[in-house]
C-alpha cells in the first residue's frame, strides 16, 4: 500500500491537514470524534476507484483551533468554503457518526457540489426511547469496544489508539468534540426539521449492534431525507468501515455507480 498525497488547504482562516490518494471523482469523508488519524485499509479500498480526500477538522489532532469554532454549523459552513476552494464538483461526500452528522448539517444548506452524501452510524439527530450509551462517561478503553462487535478487533485498535505518544492528541480531540455536542448531547434539535432540504441521492450505512446511535437511527435517517436507503451490516457495530471494510466500501461503489447509471 503506497501512502497517501500529505498536503494542507485553508479556508475561513483555517489551515488543516489533507490525505489524498486515488483516480475518478472525488470521494471526501468526513471523520469521527476520534480524528482522521492514518490512512486506513477502507480508504485505500475506496481510492482504487474514487479520489479519495481526507481532511482533518479545524481543532482536531495538529490543526489550530479557529476563534470562529463553536458549534457544527461552524464546521459545516467551514466545509462548504473549503468545497469551493478545491474547486470541488461532482463530489460524493461521506461522513461518519460525528462527521455524518456534520455532511448531514452541509447537506441540508447547499449540495450545489455534492453528487451522492453517505452516512455513517451518524449522530445529529435525536430518537425517543432507543437507548444509547454515552461516550462521554465511558473509559478511553470501554469506550472503543463499545464501538465494536468484533472484541478481538477491538482489542487491536486500542492497542494502536491509545498508544502513550497519542495522549496528548487523544485529550485535544475529545475537549473539542464536548466543545462541539455536550449540549444537548450529540444532536441538533432543529436538524430534523431541515433534513427534507437534502435533495442528492444518500445512502446510509450501519451496524447492527452500534450502541452509539442503534441501528432504528438509521431508520429515522431514512423516513427524513427523500429518497434515502439504509443498509445494515450484520454483526457489525458502530464503525463498519473498520469492521467491515469490503462490504462498506462495496456498497458505496455501487451506489455511486447506480446514481451515474440512473
Amino acid at each position: 500500500m503506497t501512502e497517501p498525497t500529505m498536503t494542507q488547504a485553508t479556508a475561513a482562516g483555517a489551515t488543516v491537514k489533507v490525505m489524498r490518494k486515488g483516480r475518478g471523482a472525488p470521494l471526501l469523508v468526513l471523520h469521527g470524534a476520534s480524528g482522521a488519524g492514518a490512512w486506513l485499509p477502507y480508504m485505500e479500498k475506496l481510492a482504487a476507484s474514487f479520489d479519495v480526500i481526507v481532511p482533518e477538522h479545524p481543532g482536531y489532532g495538529g490543526t489550530d483551533m479557529p476563534e470562529w469554532l463553536d458549534t457544527m454549523h461552524d464546521l459545516a459552513y467551514f466545509y462548504l468554503d473549503f468545497l469551493k476552494k478545491l474547486e470541488l464538483r461532482g463530489v460524493h461526500l461521506v461522513g461518519l457518526s460525528l462527521g455524518g452528522w456534520l455532511a448531514a448539517e452541509l447537506a441540508v444548506r447547499d449540495t450545489s457540489r455534492l453528487a451522492s452524501l453517505t452516512l455513517v452510524g451518524s449522530a445529529g439527530i435525536y430518537v425517543k426511547d432507543v437507548p444509547q450509551i454515552d461516550a462521554f462517561l465511558r473509559s478511553d478503553e470501554q469506550r472503543i469496544r463499545d464501538f465494536f462487535y468484533d472484541q478481538k478487533l477491538a482489542e487491536a485498535v486500542i492497542a494502536k489508539a491509545l498508544a502513550p505518544e497519542l495522549e496528548d492528541v487523544n485529550l485535544k480531540n475529545r475537549l473539542v468534540t464536548a466543545k462541539l455536542v455536550w449540549q444537548p448531547r450529540g444532536y441538533d434539535p432543529h436538524l430534523s426539521k431541515w433534513l427534507h432540504r437534502i435533495d442528492v441521492p444518500t445512502l446510509l450505512l450501519w451496524g447492527d449492534t452500534d450502541r452509539l446511535y442503534p441501528a432504528p437511527y438509521a431508520e429515522a435517517f431514512r423516513r427524513l431525507i427523500p429518497g434515502s436507503r439504509a443498509v445494515v451490516f450484520p454483526e457489525c457495530g458502530h464503525m463498519p468501515n473498520i469492521e467491515k471494510p469490503d462490504e462498506f466500501v462495496a456498497e458505496i461503489v455501487r451506489f455511486a455507480k447506480e446514481k451515474r447509471a440512473a
